[in-house]
This record gives C-alpha cells, structure tokens and sequence, in this order.
C-alpha cells in the first residue's frame, strides 16, 4: 500500500468520524437539556400542588392520588415523557386543590 494512498484513508476516516461528532454533539446535547427542562417543570409544579395541598384544610382524594402518582413518577427518574406526565399530574391535582379554597 503506498503512503499516498494510507494518507487519503486516513483523512477520509478522519473526516467522517468530524461529521458523525458534529451530528450527534449537538442531538445528544439537545437531548439531555429537554430532559433537564422537564424534570425541572415537573418538580416545580409538584412543589406548586404541595404548597396548594398544604394551605387547603378540605381533604381531596382525587388530588392526593394525582400527586402521589406524580411524585412516584419523579422519584423513578425517567425521560421527558415520564417528566411530562408528572408535571401534568401535579398541576391537575394543584387545580383541585385551588378550586377548593
């Protein structure tokens, strides 16, 4: 194999392995920051149904199911999907709280 030809190989692999970097940098960074933001809305609004709960004297069944589901979801950890569904929870039952008062 002549040096020539090791030299354009190289480049060539090279090349492409910059490309798949500069591709997936930049979804996988996306990625983690959507899930970081999702996370970060769910707890919110499970601190927001917490407080709502906590200065509301009337017991609420439905609610304390919702945020006890929400809570259990936050406590798993999960994706932006998971994060989604406990934020929806937790402002669901703040709601029932609200209406409460």
């Amino acid at each position: 194999m002549s040096p020539s030809l090791l030299t354009w190989i190289s480049g060539g692999v090279l090349l492409l392995g910059a490309g798949v970097l500069t591709t997936l940098l930049p979804r996988l960074r996306t990625r983690r920051q959507d899930r970081l933001v999702a996370w970060s809305t769910a707890r919110a609004a499970i601190d927001s149904a917490t407080v709502s709960r906590d200065a509301t004297s009337a017991r609420v069944p439905e609610a304390d199911g919702l945020l006890t589901r929400a809570e259990l979801l936050a406590a798993d950890h999960g994706g932006v999907t998971a994060a989604r569904a406990a934020a929806d929870l937790a402002r669901r039952a703040d709601e029932l709280w609200q209406a409460q008062r």
